[in-house]
């Protein structure tokens, strides 16, 4: 007959397989719809979408500096030839040809629906005879080499209107053939990638296949001076692999130190590197608890809920560190009898705390709670069943040092303390009282780790190129995906105006390269028959010095065109416009969604947003601050986590109060929680720190451990004595927590930074007035 022992185990191992299994075949995420509502607005997830995928997050823009100008221009064209040819990027502009061969024809076999030029006037014999002027003159432009092997299929420059629109608004300056800076100090570059703008992999291949083109092209100028030539790279795909890299360096430096820190002390309190290695599992199987949970409720596992999930269900280390050196000296059965009840009481109040976020409107902080709830009571039951079995029943630690018994006795004068704990408490609560409006920050880029520098080159670089700014955008919407485009028309035709008045740069659309059905046939529409235009084109050049007779291709075009009908989305696949029109044109449940990036104007820092919204008053767009929809959604995804965690504290409060059957009891450990998250918050604030969602998360990984080391305390003030195996216990624990999470507050990171600089402190504090509030004098 098998043992209840050997089944506890054997469950347990099959459990933690069946959690891997689970876990290696989940779906990961670490987009921005972490911080997005489970019910999201339209707009709302349409911005969602144009970052992750549209085509402002895929661009890249990039400076050659140094050399001269001409060496910069070879540097610049050579680096557009090698990136063309490696298929990472859709487009790679720098003021060259404004497109490869295949983009060329296709815009020239469409150029009566592309071209906006196109109408009844152009092909009267009036407007016959100029549009051919027009074109003649400009075989001596630098757009000559490019129109002239067309000049009979297209004399009146269809393709050359095209092109022309592809880049409308303010361009960058041009030197040697290429685009410069403002001052022409630097070749500017334009690239959008090929991956999505969520597809970091992605992202990082294409940056180093840009780093690899230019090391190839400063190596081709060497010998003329190219090696002083160097690059500037900026985009939202670099900060974003720059963003992970730098996280996972901070990571793993950080997750040796804390470590070794906490190792050693572990091995210096168990003397046995297998005590050791039995410690770490409640944590490994809380943390694989937790992912498997949030798998298989969601679907999908934020990445951020594993980082801070696992950073809350740390305290799982501190159930294996009372279970060791508790039961080793005193015994399992007493361990049982009287300790394990007051570690499940912490175990339900942390539960409590992160359970009321299961509630929340945001699915990743609903997550953050599941995983930490799942998390912290699957570590408490591996201390409970898993451990006493692998153990064994009898285990050894060392006697407590003489510094344990030096330390209870100090103990034993803690609460001459609590007058000056309170004067500082009472400041901290005036401090935080008169700061109240100002204390938690509603900007999401706290949690950013770009840095200003970084900031200020990118807006440098924008401003060279008048690229799109990934922040301002007109959202427009239909019921059908041509009533979208005819929107989108109808809105551009207003924002062609704010360019030319300067109020906007420019600004991106689709129906450039996809114009409404309706737009298209007028075009078509136009085009007069055959032999009509056959007459017109005999009178209009007769002065001219391209002969009529010589244009029949143009007049075979037309009629193509006529017969051909309106281009359809179909017909760009393949192409690097269909990539284009995809990234600003989509579907969502309501309809159809339009995307028109704007760029900023070149002679002004900020967008003109009144009258943008003036301009655009009544024409169904609406004009969207990106930053600012993202904050204002951050700013209620903190408050709703500070009223969730004060809901969540409430109920810690009635499971005390009914636990410990005891009003001066009680108090004693909220007031402990209560101020010790006070100092903290004031501290932090103080310091300069504008609090955001990961200082609520520490603070809420502050009351899970704080409420341990209160209610082992409080035992006390139950009648049970505060021994040196208990005291040990809790000294350790608080080290070992002070160590892990306070290496974290040497992290350059923002997101490690909030954790190590909210919880490190915070354990430290918390122990310090659980023995000035909560141990009893009387006990002493």
């Amino acid at each position: 007959m098998m043992s209840s022992r050997l089944r506890v185990f054997l469950l347990w191992v099959l459990l933690m397989c069946g959690g891997v299994a689970v876990v290696a075949n989940s779906r990961f995420s670490t987009d921005i719809s972490f911080f997005l509502p489970s019910r999201p607005t339209p707009e709302q997830q349409v911005l969602v979408n144009q970052l992750q995928d549209g085509s402002v997050s895929r661009l890249l823009m990039l400076a050659v500096e140094g050399g001269s100008e001409s060496q910069r221009a070879q540097a610049s064209r050579a680096m557009r030839k090698g990136l063309l040819a490696g298929g990472q990027f859709v487009s790679v502009q720098n003021g060259e040809a404004a497109a490869t061969d295949g983009e060329r024809d296709f815009f020239l076999r469409y150029r009566y629906q592309l071209s906006p030029a196109v109408n009844e006037q152009r092909f009267s014999e009036a407007g016959l005879r100029e549009a051919v002027g027009d074109t003649i003159q400009s075989l001596a432009s630098p757009m000559g080499l490019l129109i002239k092997p067309f000049l009979a299929q297209d004399p009146t420059g269809e393709l050359l209107a095209v092109l022309e629109q592809l880049n409308p608004g303010a361009q960058p300056e041009m030197r040697a053939g290429v685009w410069a800076s403002r001052d022409g100090e630097r070749a500017m570059m334009l690239l959008e990638t090929r991956a999505q703008g969520s597809d970091i992999d992605g992202q990082a291949q294409a940056i180093e296949r840009v780093r690899e083109a230019f090391d190839t092209a400063k190596a081709g100028l060497a010998s003329g001076g190219g090696a002083d030539l160097s690059m500037q790279l900026s985009g939202p795909g670099l900060f974003a692999v720059q963003s992970r890299e730098s996280i996972k360096a901070e990571v793993s430096k950080l997750l040796l130190i804390s470590t070794l820190g906490i190792v050693g002390v572990l091995l210096w309190a168990y003397r046995s590197p297998r005590l050791l290695a039995l410690g770490l599992l409640p944590m490994l199987s809380g943390a694989l608890a937790g992912a498997v949970v949030v798998s298989l409720v969601y679907g999908t596992v934020f990445g951020i809920t594993v980082g801070f999930g696992s950073a809350l269900i740390g305290e799982a280390v501190d159930y294996a560190i009372y279970f060791f050196v508790q039961s080793g000296r005193l015994g399992l059965t007493h361990w049982r009898r009287s300790f394990w009840p007051t570690i499940r009481l912490g175990v339900m109040t942390s539960a409590l705390g992160f359970g009321a976020l299961l509630f929340s409107g945001f699915p990743g902080l609903a997550q953050l709670g599941l995983y930490a709830l799942s998390g912290v009571v699957t570590a408490a039951l591996v201390t409970r069943f898993v451990l006493p079995i692998l153990a064994g029943q009898v285990h050894s630690v060392p006697e407590p040092g003489r510094w344990v018994h030096s330390v209870l006795t100090l103990l034993g004068q803690a609460y001459r303390l609590r007058i000056g704990v309170l004067a500082l408490a009472m400041a901290a609560g005036s401090y935080l009282w008169l700061e109240r409006g100002n204390l938690w920050g509603a900007n999401l880029s706290a949690l950013s780790t770009v840095t200003e520098a970084e900031g200020a080159n990118d807006g440098r670089l924008r401003a060279d190129l008048a690229a799109p700014d990934a922040r301002y955008l007109v959202l427009v919407t239909g019921a059908s995906q041509e009533a979208a485009l005819q929107a989108a028309e109808q809105v551009g035709d207003l924002l062609n105006g704010l360019v030319g008045e300067g109020v906007i740069g420019g600004y991106d659309t689709p129906v450039r390269f996809l114009p409404s059905a309706e737009r298209q046939n007028r075009r078509l529409a136009a085009l007069p028959e055959p032999a009509v235009l056959q007459a017109r084109l005999a009178a209009a050049l007769v002065d001219s010095p391209l002969s009529a007779s010589k244009l029949g291709p143009f007049v075979e075009g037309v009629a193509s065109a006529r017969s051909a009908g309106p281009l359809q989305r179909k017909d760009l696949d393949g192409t690097a416009m269909a990539l284009a029109v995809d990234a600003m044109l989509t579907q969502s449940a309501g309809g159809w969604n339009v995307m028109l990036p704007l760029r900023l104007p070149s002679d002004e820092g900020d967008m003109p947003v009144d009258r943008l919204e003036s301009a655009l008053a009544g024409s169904g767009a609406v004009f969207v601050d990106m930053k600012g929809e993202f904050d204002t959604l951050y700013g209620g995804y903190v408050s709703e986590a500070v009223r969730l965690s004060l809901a969540g504290c409430a109920l810690i409060v009635l499971l005390l109060a009914f636990t410990l059957r005891s009003p001066v009891r009680l108090m004693r450990v909220l007031v402990t929680l209560v101020l010790t998250v006070a100092v903290v918050i004031a501290g932090l604030h103080a310091s300069g720190e504008k609090l955001h969602l990961l200082h609520l998360v520490g603070m809420l990984l502050i009351v899970a451990v704080g409420s341990n080391y209160a209610l082992f305390f409080d035992r006390a003030a139950g009648g049970e004595p505060l021994d040196a195996a208990t005291l040990m216990s809790l000294c350790v624990a608080t080290l070992t927590t002070a160590i892990g999470f306070g290496t974290l507050a040497a992290s350059r990171v923002p997101v490690l930074n909030a954790i190590g600089t909210t919880v490190g402190p915070g354990a430290l504090l918390a122990l310090l007035l659980a023995a000035v509030f909560v141990y009893p004098p009387q006990r002493r």
